[in-house]
Order: structure tokens, then C-alpha cells, then sequence
């Protein structure tokens, strides 16, 4: 299984890991189950680790003040997922992260992020690329939702995930798009009206 993180971390920092560099960060590691439903991340505890999905499915959300929860993030195999304003800052988790159907992750505790980076220097480069990405996303998100009609945002969602269509309930898609689940089942049947 942990061919899957190398070849993520190889194509992430553009050259081939010794083994000496990924023995050295899998040791830094460890290996966990979650059942279905069962929470990574709560919302108001710290957050301790950052995971990388092996097998299964799961994804951030934060809840209202109308306990209506809403997504922020789905993981699938080979996705990193954490609460990082959590996992960086000690502070509280503003985000909870539930596994949507039976989830096995490798998790990474601050200290071992601290000594990654500090003991294989190409690590520092592999968080900062996917600490970047991480922050575009969200920005790309935020402009997108504020900008573009919902039967756009979703076609783009379908075209860049269509693995998620398969693996996230569709109530879900239409919370992380900012629609009405109610809406997001007009679009999709006036999508497939038009093939």
C-alpha cells in the first residue's frame, strides 16, 4: 500500500525518492482503520495528525449554526486530507472529518512532519507544493462559487472528479458546490436530457 504514497509524493515533487528518504518518512508513520462514519477530525479538538487515504473515502466539513453540515474537502485513495489551520497553528479544529465508508489512512503527527522536513530536505519541498495547492483550491473554490452559475460549477466538478460522482453521495457534491441537493438533481437530469 505504500507504493500508492510514493508514487504520489514522486509525481508531487517531480523526481524519483531514494528508499533511504522514504524508509526514513514511512517510519514517521503509521497505519490506521476507520469504520464507516467514524469522525478523523472533530471540530473543537486539535487536530494531531494530517492522513493520506489509502483505501475508502472521506471528507471535511464544518456544521452550522442550524447543525446543516457542509463540505469542504473529499478524499479519496491517494488524496491528503487534515484540518491545517489545526494541525499547524495547536489550536482547536474548526473542521470535523468523517469517513464515508470503511477508510484506512496513514497518519503523519506534527513532530514527524517537523522532522521530515527538517531530515529529508525534499520533504520540506513535498508539504510546501501541497500546503500551496491546498491554498489555491480554496481560492479557486471561493471565486468559482461567487462567480459562476451552479450548473457550471457542477460540470466543471464532474469533469475534474468524475471519480467522486461514483463515491460521494450527491447531497455532499451539492453542499461542497453550495447548492440545494434539490437543485443539483434538476441540473444533473437537465444535463443527461441534452446527451
Amino acid at each position: 500500500m505504500t507504493a500508492s504514497l510514493r508514487a504520489n509524493i514522486e509525481h508531487t515533487v517531480g523526481r524519483p525518492l531514494s528508499d533511504e528518504e522514504f524508509n526514513t518518512f514511512c517510519a514517521l508513520t503509521f497505519e490506521k482503520s476507520f469504520d464507516n462514519k467514524a469522525h478523523l477530525v472533530e471540530e473543537g479538538k486539535v487536530c494531531r495528525y494530517t492522513y493520506f487515504v489509502l483505501q475508502g473515502s472521506c471528507y471535511s466539513y464544518i456544521t452550522d449554526e442550524h447543525g446543516d453540515k457542509h463540505a469542504l474537502q473529499f478524499a479519496l485513495e491517494n488524496y491528503w486530507i487534515s484540518d491545517l489551520y489545526s494541525f499547524i497553528s495547536g489550536q482547536p479544529a474548526i473542521y470535523n472529518i468523517e469517513a464515508l465508508e470503511p477508510v484506512t489512512v496513514l497518519m503523519l503527527n506534527k513532530e514527524g512532519f517537523q522532522k521530515a522536513c527538517d531530515l529529508i530536505p525534499i520533504f520540506e519541498r513535498f508539504f510546501r507544493i501541497q500546503m500551496q495547492r491546498a491554498y489555491v483550491a480554496i481560492q479557486y473554490r471561493l471565486a468559482k462559487t461567487n462567480s459562476v452559475d451552479a450548473e457550471s460549477r457542477y460540470e466543471e466538478f464532474s469533469h475534474l472528479h468524475p471519480d467522486f460522482l461514483q463515491r460521494i453521495p450527491q447531497y455532499l457534491i451539492a453542499s461542497y458546490l453550495g447548492i440545494k441537493p434539490q437543485s443539483l438533481s434538476r441540473i444533473r437530469k437537465e444535463m443527461a436530457s441534452k446527451k
